[in-house]
C-alpha cells in the first residue's frame, strides 16, 4: 500500500487544522474557539452536506442501487451493536457495555463531512444518497443498545416506561430522532430533495464554497477537545485504547465487503466504509445520558473522539480508499 495516500491526506487543510488543535492542547497554548462558534460551524456543516446530498439525490432519483445501499446502511448500524455488546457485556457490565455499542454501531458525521471532501479532492464522484444513508444510521444503533440493556438488567430512568417526564420509550426516541443536529441534517435533505439542481444552485455561494474552510475551523475545535480526552482514557486501559482502533478496522473490511457485493462506484464506497468504520460522539452522549444512567462516559466519550476519530480522520480515510482503489477496477 502506497505510503504516500497516507501522506498525502495528512498534508490536507481539514486534517492538519485537527492535528494544531491537538497540538494546541497538548502545548497548553490557550488557543479557544468559543462554544457558540463551534455549534454555528456544525450546524453550517450539517445544513450543507444535507441541503447538497438532498439535491443529489433529487437529480439521481429512485434506483435499485439507492434502495439496497440504505437497507445494508441500516443493517450494519443495528447488528454492529449486538456484536460489541456481547463481546464487553461480562468485561465491562451491561450498561457500560451497551454505551460503547451504541457508540461504534452509529456514525460521525464530520468523520463523513472529511471523507466528502478527501473524495472531491481527488476529484471522485458520490452519491446523494449516501447522505440519507447517514442520517438513518445515526439512531437505529441507540435503539437496539438501549433494548439489550433493558433486557440484561440495565436500569434505566426512574420513569422508565412512558412516564410523563419524557425519559421512557418517548424520551428515547426523541433523543435518537430529534436531537438537533440529525434533525437539522434531515430537514436539509428533504429541502434538497424537494428543491433539486435548481434550489442549490441558489444557495451553492453560502452552502457549497465556503465549506472547507469552515471544515477547518471545525476540525481545529475538534482537535481541541480530542487532546483533552486523551487523559480520561489512559485511565480506562490500554485494552479499550486498542478496541477503539481495531473495531474501526473490522468494520471498515465488511463496509468495504458489502460495497463491493453493491457493486457501488468507489466514491460511494469509501463513504459507506466511512459510515460503518465512524463512531459518535454527539447524538450518542445525549441519548445515553438518560436513557442508561449507570453508564461511564469517560469510557465511550473518550475512546471515540480522541482515538477512533482522530484515527478515521488522519489515518483510516486515506487506507481505507487504498484497499477500494486496490480491489475495484480502474476508472476510465
Amino acid at each position: 500500500m502506497d505510503p504516500s495516500v497516507v501522506l498525502g491526506n495528512l498534508m490536507t487543510p481539514p486534517v492538519l487544522f485537527f492535528l494544531l488543535g491537538m497540538a494546541a492542547t497538548l502545548v497548553r497554548s490557550d488557543l479557544e474557539i468559543p462554544q457558540p462558534i463551534t455549534k454555528a460551524l456544525s450546524l453550517y456543516l450539517l445544513f450543507s452536506i444535507g441541503l447538497h446530498g438532498g439535491a443529489e439525490l433529487a437529480m439521481a432519483g429512485l434506483s435499485t442501487a439507492l434502495v439496497s445501499t440504505l437497507v445494508v446502511a441500516m443493517g450494519f448500524s443495528c447488528l454492529v451493536p449486538v456484536g460489541i455488546f456481547f463481546y464487553l457485556r461480562k468485561r465491562h457490565g451491561v450498561a457500560d457495555a451497551a454505551a460503547i455499542a451504541a457508540t461504534y454501531g452509529s456514525i460521525s458525521a464530520v468523520t463523513f463531512l472529511t471523507a466528502t471532501n478527501f473524495i472531491e479532492s481527488r476529484d471522485m464522484e458520490w452519491s446523494g444518497y449516501m447522505v440519507a444513508a447517514m442520517a438513518l444510521m445515526e439512531s437505529p444503533a441507540i435503539l437496539a443498545s438501549v433494548a439489550l440493556a433493558r433486557a440484561f438488567g440495565a436500569r434505566g430512568p426512574e420513569s422508565d416506561g412512558g412516564g410523563g417526564d419524557g425519559h421512557g420509550a418517548r424520551g428515547i426516541f426523541g433523543e435518537a430522532f430529534l436531537n438537533g443536529p440529525v434533525f437539522l441534517l434531515i430537514g436539509a435533505l428533504v429541502i434538497g430533495i424537494l428543491t433539486g439542481k435548481e434550489g442549490w444552485e441558489k444557495v451553492e455561494p453560502f452552502a457549497g464554497a465556503p465549506f472547507s474552510g469552515v471544515l477547518c475551523l471545525f476540525l481545529l475545535d475538534m482537535g481541541l477537545i480530542a487532546a483533552r480526552r486523551l487523559t480520561a482514557l489512559k485511565r480506562a486501559g490500554l485494552r479499550l485504547g486498542l478496541f477503539a482502533v481495531v473495531v474501526p478496522l473490522v468494520n471498515a473490511a465488511l463496509g468495504i465487503a458489502a460495497a463491493y457485493a453493491l457493486g457501488l462506484e468507489q466514491g460511494d464506497a469509501l463513504l459507506l466504509t466511512v459510515l460503518a468504520a465512524s463512531a459518535s460522539y454527539i447524538a450518542v452522549p445525549a441519548a445515553v445520558r438518560i436513557t442508561l444512567p449507570d453508564a461511564n462516559p469517560s469510557l465511550f466519550l473518550p475512546m471515540s473522539l480522541a482515538v477512533t476519530f482522530p484515527f478515521n480522520v488522519a489515518l483510516g480515510i486515506p487506507l481505507y480508499a487504498a484497499v477500494i482503489e486496490a480491489l475495484w477496477p480502474p476508472i476510465t
